[in-house]
Formats: C-alpha cells, sequence, structure tokens
C-alpha cells in the first residue's frame, strides 16, 4: 500500500498564521517577588481556523470550522462518514467555489473562494439530507438523531490484523515527526494512517481532531485504498465517539490515542470489534477492548486490557501532600 498524494495541498504557510503577541511571564514568589513581571512584544505562530461551507448538488449541507488546507479531502471524508458517500466514484466533480456573486467585496474574493467547496454527487445512493448545523472544531457529528444512526451506516468491521506492542508504542513518535503545524504552533490535532508494519501513509493536521481523521479517510477514499482492513489510526488527543465512528466506518480495526478515551467509544469500538488503545506513552499503553490484535512478546508484560485507565500527566506529577507546620500558612 503506497502513501497517497493530496489533490489540495493548500498555499504554504495554511496550517498557520504570523500574528503580534505580548508574552507575560509573572514575578516569581519568595525572595524574587521584588522583581517585576516580564513583557516582551513578539510575532507569533498561530494555528489558523476559518469556516468552509460545503453544498452538495447546489444545496447547502453545513458549515465546519477547520484549518484551511486539504479541504478537498476533508469534505469527501465527512461526507463518506455521513453516509452520502460510498466509494470515490460517487462524486463526480468537487471544487472551491471560484464563481462570486459581482458585488463581492474584492477584499472578501480570496477567502470566499477558498471557504466554499462545491460537491457534484454521481449516485444518489441516498438522499442528501440537509442538515442545519454547524461543526464547531470540538465536534464531529453534532444534529444526528440517534446513536443508532450512527450505527446503521458503519458496520463492524472485517479482518484479521494483529500488531505488536512494541508497534504501537511507536506510532505517537512516528507521528509526530509528521506534525509539522503542531510544531510551530503548539495548537493542532493530528491523525496519521499507518499499514500493519508501522509505515505512515498519509497524516494530516487540523484545530479539530475530527477535521484530521476525516482529511486523512478522504485521502484513503481519493486513491481508492478503502476498505482499510489492514491499518493503524493514531491520533494526537483523546478519542471521542466520533473518532470511532468515523474509523469504523472506513473499515479500520485499530485505533490508538496518546489520551484517554470516552465511554461510548469504548462501547461502539466493541460493538464494532475494534481494538481501541490510549494512553500511549512512553514504554505503555491501555487496551481497552479487543485486545486479541495486541501481540505481547513472551516475558513481556501485557498492557492493561481495562480501566483503571492510566493517571494523567497532572496526577503523575502532582507531589505527595506535606504535612503543615505550626506557625506556618501552609502556602507555597
Amino acid at each position: 500500500m503506497h502513501a497517497p498524494r493530496s489533490e489540495d495541498p493548500g498555499p504554504a504557510g495554511g496550517l498557520a498564521r504570523v500574528t503580534a503577541v505580548r508574552s507575560v511571564t509573572a514575578a516569581a514568589a519568595g525572595r524574587a517577588r521584588a522583581k517585576r513581571a516580564r513583557v516582551v512584544e513578539r510575532d507569533d505562530w498561530i494555528a489558523h481556523e476559518e469556516p468552509l461551507s460545503i453544498r452538495v448538488d447546489g444545496r447547502p449541507l453545513g458549515v465546519v470550522m477547520r484549518t484551511p488546507g486539504h479541504d478537498l479531502e476533508l469534505v469527501r471524508g465527512l461526507l463518506f462518514a455521513e453516509g452520502i458517500l460510498e466509494r470515490a466514484d460517487d462524486v463526480a466533480a468537487i471544487a472551491h467555489c471560484r464563481e462570486l456573486p459581482p458585488r463581492t467585496p474584492e477584499s472578501w474574493r480570496a477567502d470566499a473562494s477558498d471557504n466554499v467547496v462545491l460537491v457534484t454527487l454521481a449516485r444518489r445512493r441516498r438522499t442528501v439530507r440537509r442538515r442545519a448545523w454547524t461543526a464547531s472544531t470540538s465536534c464531529g457529528v453534532c444534529g444526528r438523531a440517534t446513536i443508532d444512526e450512527l450505527r446503521a451506516v458503519a458496520p463492524p468491521v472485517k479482518g484479521d490484523l494483529a500488531v505488536d506492542v512494541e508497534l504501537l508504542l511507536e506510532l505517537p513518535d512516528r507521528l509526530r515527526e509528521a506534525q509539522h503545524g503542531f510544531a510551530r504552533t503548539g495548537g493542532l490535532h493530528a491523525a496519521g494512517l499507518f499499514d500493519g508494519r508501522g509505515k505512515l501513509l498519509v497524516a494530516r493536521e487540523d484545530v479539530g481532531r475530527h477535521n484530521a481523521v476525516d482529511k486523512v479517510v478522504g485521502a484513503a477514499l481519493l486513491h481508492r485504498l478503502m476498505p482499510l482492513s489492514n491499518c493503524i489510526l493514531q491520533v494526537s488527543g483523546r478519542t471521542s465517539f466520533e473518532i470511532v465512528q468515523k474509523a469504523r466506518r472506513a473499515g479500520i480495526p485499530i485505533v490508538c490515542a496518546v489520551s484517554a478515551p470516552s465511554t461510548l467509544a469504548i462501547e461502539l469500538a466493541r460493538d464494532g470489534g475494534q481494538t481501541l488503545c490510549g494512553f500511549a506513552r512512553g514504554r505503555s499503553l491501555n487496551v481497552y477492548c479487543g485486545e486479541a490484535r495486541v501481540r505481547v512478546r513472551a516475558g513481556a508484560a501485557a498492557p492493561p486490557a481495562a480501566a483503571p485507565a492510566a493517571p494523567s500527566p497532572a496526577a503523575r506529577r502532582r507531589p505527595p501532600a506535606r504535612p503543615r507546620r505550626s506557625g506556618r500558612s501552609g502556602r507555597r
């Protein structure tokens, strides 16, 4: 399986923009309290976020808040997750809108043309429902009626993929190497699609974790790699229900994250026969369901198979409480 190329890589610097900021360092406590706070004026790279309007067969479908770049992959992945697309051939045409009303202000033209995507369907397997929604960067499928409706378009995954736990533990670092936007801004999520040997096929970044997954799935759909029954999805943050649903819809059997899953994500993964891992950091991870796909070599300690989850980073760093001494306020 070869790594797909993007059909719309977007302009250089689309992931971030330079913004003037005021960096403030608070005065230190204790003996150094007499020193004043330090204020420095400088430029900084900030993650880019703009609305993207999606129109299908001439009808508005919705607005997504996203990081510009790979927009056409994002739209393909989103329409696939929603059940509007089944395969790459379901799209007859897709492009950014270049035809603007005559009276559009000149200052709006560049953003308006890049923030509207038009889709023409080749096959109408389902009636496209007009959804009055605006998907924020933290919610991927707001507005759908029920969980059962989501499950209806995402059947259980198939395939016998199994990988060594050591490989899963290497994926976060491999994905981080491809997170150029995050390295610059510290404000972008990422999703990476890996094959069963740990080769990175495609990585995408976005302010929305679910958008990054849609971009990855959209790239796979475009290049006819579906179903992804021999692939692993690695995400940079927590795992929500929406991410598991999108992976399940694409046939991805293993989903791994550096942070925690939600209860509904675990429930959906278990229902769909997926393997769901979390807190993949350093030399350990948690396996919440589908542990049969995670191989552990003889003599190695098996990863935890269920809750209680690994403690949060804040809990790990918290020092033990010290007894207060008499005559002290206890404040440090």
